[in-house]
């Protein structure tokens, strides 16, 4: 059981509505890439997608146990939305942020912070893993999970 959790999530779609994935890196307290989770969605927004990276990166931290759960994201419109500087209009995205929401609720202590896009490199490599993976294998929404291998360094 994991009592604190850390992620940074990502969506993105190949058109806005189009082909769209997710993605989560999780890291450790020292802010190391432990793994990383990624997935398709078949055919969505970008701000659908972004969601879905929200609501995975939430559910790992539950599956974790987690109590303290810290998110970073570049998509400011979600981060405006889940802190509420921002009401949620869209009726595709009203659902999404429900659920988040309820799951938010589930933990000691939520933080989401708003980073650059340079500083989500590895939820956005995640996106586009899966995003290339959907368009090599159609049809059905897919779900990987990337382990880096240990460097033997040191």
């Amino acid at each position: 059981m994991a009592e604190r959790f850390s992620a940074a999530f990502d969506g993105g779609s190949r058109g806005n509505p189009g082909l769209a994935a997710w993605g989560v890196a999780i890291y450790d307290e020292e802010g190391n890439y432990v793994e990383g989770h990624g997935g398709s969605l078949g055919h969505a927004t970008n701000n659908v997608a972004e969601y879905n990276g929200l609501l995975q990166a939430l559910e790992l931290a539950a599956a974790a146990g987690a109590q303290e759960v810290s998110i970073a994201a570049d998509s400011e419109l979600i981060v405006r939305q889940i802190t509420g500087r921002y009401r949620v209009r869209s009726p595709d995205l009203i659902p999404l942020f429900q659920r988040a929401k309820r799951l938010i609720a589930g933990f000691a202590l939520f933080k989401i912070r708003h980073v650059r896009r340079e500083q989500n490199r590895e939820a956005d490599r995640l996106v586009n893993q899966a995003l290339d993976q959907a368009i090599a294998a159609p049809g059905e929404p897919s779900r990987f999970i990337d382990r880096p291998e240990a460097s033997g360094a040191g």
